[in-house]
């Protein structure tokens, strides 16, 4: 019965025998329909766009000439590496204009399982930001570490469900669908007539067409744009990234044409919160498009109906009579100039100030609790002898970070050894590296030996370590280190400093060990905290030390990686010895 007197009231204010709750004027449209830009008035009832033409209402705002556009839409995004809890990272793209977002929760999922996807629905309820979530496909990530979880089909069944839930996110595992595993044969099936999302890293044309015939029609990871020709020419979606590590916008822009544009769309993956907070997110994106060369409103259409559309979104992403309130009012569409952003609308920023009335006080259950947490860190206690490396050969296989990039080259170095163990050398930028196992209180510790953090002393710990999230610490001693461990065991996760045995700034990520349960303004300042102590011990000032450490631990990214079983060869596909033997010394880099 709701539902009936919500159509009637719009239809009656459609057809003006009732005035609007809101009506916009003297606004310049931009149609994402047509990518031509028209005037008239937009009515608005009960949170949706009644009418366009002339209108009267209970409230009136005046555009003043501004652009009225449609909310901009994420495409796919894990808000846990913006270390924001929902609320919180609801208030930051907010501000921005971003008014929903799809999120694929596959980090705190490796976590936490069923319990994390809990705590992500509960917590995106009641916000003024549509969050949408595709499950995790992929829980663990690989057999190679200790993950907190595993999520099969009969698990993620119940969620299809969820209103909030539109399908089956970034499949990662192509040989799985390419071999047909039962597994993953469950997984799909499931998701069958939903939206399933890719994730084609490396993928060449003929072998996309296994992704295509599963049902697979999205990806993120182009890196070229015949990469992106291949996919659009085979019917996927493309999703151009630009996120805080990956930024795939200038070598994918040539592929899209006028033709094409309309199946494009915009996401940010993974951004984290300084650069979030500091460019923004989609905007940020459209912004780029538009300095790059191109059209304006087709960088809109691409933030909006592009979207809506290639999740199923209906009724969202634009300017138009049935559709979402969603609204943004741009001072200046080249230079997108957020001037206000209404959502359902109820304006809920005004030239990037947000009106906190718009959220709900998380005390009354609205948001989850701004207590909640998941998954506390379960971490058998590390003693000294734990840290220990010990070596037979000063000639041993050594990760080389490269600045900027998730990837690592594989490197051949002489280190230091003293009593059958390895020491670091701060002379040579030769440290230990450790991943602690931190889900089920194995004991597990996986050692290894790192150039390129350029640290002078002390130790940098994170538990944001992808996929599995397992404790990662570098060092220049194990007393530093082990203090480190200790400090992220006792907080219950985030990233630490420590120098001269005592830490020096920490940024507490007590959500699973991967988001903060503080306002983003405090987030913000946190890891500029540890960023800056991070920098008085040594730490490069170009490029991110937690960034990078982050991601040492993802063994299915070239060239050497760690987990907390070992050092990880991605070309042998297997953990190997740190200690080279006589073959490998002709395969790696000389470190001198």
């Amino acid at each position: 019965m709701e539902q009936r007197n919500r159509l009637e009231r719009l239809i009656e204010v459609a057809a003006k025998r009732m005035p609007a709750d809101l009506v916009l004027k003297n606004g310049r449209i931009v149609n994402v329909f047509t990518g031509t830009i028209t005037e008239g008035d937009v009515a608005v009832a009960d949170g949706r766009i009644a009418g366009i033409g002339a209108y009267a209402g209970k409230d009136t705002v005046d555009a003043g000439g501004r652009y009225i556009v449609p909310g901009f839409i994420d495409g796919h995004v894990h808000i846990e590496s913006s270390m924001l809890e929902p609320r919180e990272f609801a208030k930051v793209l907010l501000r921005h204009g971003v008014t929903a977002a799809v999120t694929d929760p596959h980090e705190i999922a490796n976590v936490a399982g069923t319990d994390g996807l809990d705590y992500m629905l509960r917590s995106a309820e009641g916000l003024p930001l549509d969050i949408f979530v595709l499950l995790p496909s992929c829980v663990p990530a690989t057999p190679f570490e200790t993950s907190g979880a595993r999520l099969e089909a009969g698990q993620l069944a119940p969620y299809y469900a969820h209103p909030k839930v539109l399908g089956l996110a970034e499949v990662m595992n192509y040989p799985a669908v390419a071999g047909a595993d039962p597994g993953m044969l469950d997984k799909l099936a499931s998701a069958a007539g939903l939206h399933i999302d890719g994730h084609a890293a490396g993928i060449g044309r003929e072998s996309l067409n296994v992704y295509a015939a599963a049902g697979i029609l999205t990806d993120h990871e182009c890196v070229t744009a015949d990469e992106a020709r291949d996919r659009l020419e085979l019917g996927f979606y493309l999703m151009i990234r630009e996120g805080t590590v990956a930024k795939n916008l200038d070598a994918l822009l040539p592929a899209v044409t006028p033709r094409n544009a309309r199946r494009c769309l915009f996401v940010t993956d993974d951004k984290l919160p300084d650069d979030l907070i500091k460019e923004g997110s989609v905007d940020h994106i459209v912004r780029l498009a538009i300095r790059s060369g191109l059209d304006p409103v087709t960088a809109i259409q691409m933030a909006t109906i592009n979207a809506a559309e290639c999740f199923g979104l209906r009724g969202r992403g634009a300017v138009a009579p049935g559709y979402a309130a969603d609204l943004l009012l741009l001072d200046d569409l080249e230079e997108v100039r957020i001037g206000a952003v209404f959502k359902n609308g109820a304006q809920v920023a005004e030239r990037g100030v947000l009106r906190e009335a718009a959220f709900p006080d998380p005390a009354a259950g609205g948001s989850g609790g701004r207590s909640a947490s998941a998954a506390p860190l379960r971490v058998k206690p590390v003693a000294p002898k734990d840290l220990e490396l010990p070596l037979q050969s000063a000639r041993c296989n050594v990760i080389g970070i490269v600045p900027n990039q998730i990837v690592t080259r594989r490197l051949l170095a002489t280190v230091d050894v003293r009593d059958g163990r390895f020491v670091p050398s701060v002379a040579k930028d030769l440290l230990k590296l450790a991943v602690v196992e931190r889900h089920h209180a194995t004991g597990h510790i996986g050692l290894a030996i790192v150039s390129g953090f350029q640290l002078r002393k002390g130790a940098l710990a994170s538990t944001v370590a992808h996929d599995s999230h397992n404790l990662v610490v570098v060092g220049t001693s194990d007393e530093d280190m082990l203090a480190a461990i200790e400090h992220l065991s006792a907080c219950g996760g985030g990233l630490a400093v420590v120098a001269d045995g005592r830490v020096t700034a920490s940024l507490p990520l007590p959500v699973a060990g991967l988001m903060s349960d503080r306002p983003h303004d405090e987030v913000y300042a946190g890891l500029q905290a540890v960023k800056r102590a991070a920098a008085d011990i040594g730490s490069p000032a170009d490029f991110d030390p937690f960034l990078t450490l982050s991601f040492l631990t993802l063994p299915v990214i070239p060239s050497l990686k760690l987990t907390d079983r070992g050092l990880f060869d991605f070309d042998a596909f297997a953990h190997i010895a740190v200690e080279a033997g006589e073959d490998e010394a002709s395969e790696a880099s000389e470190e001198s």
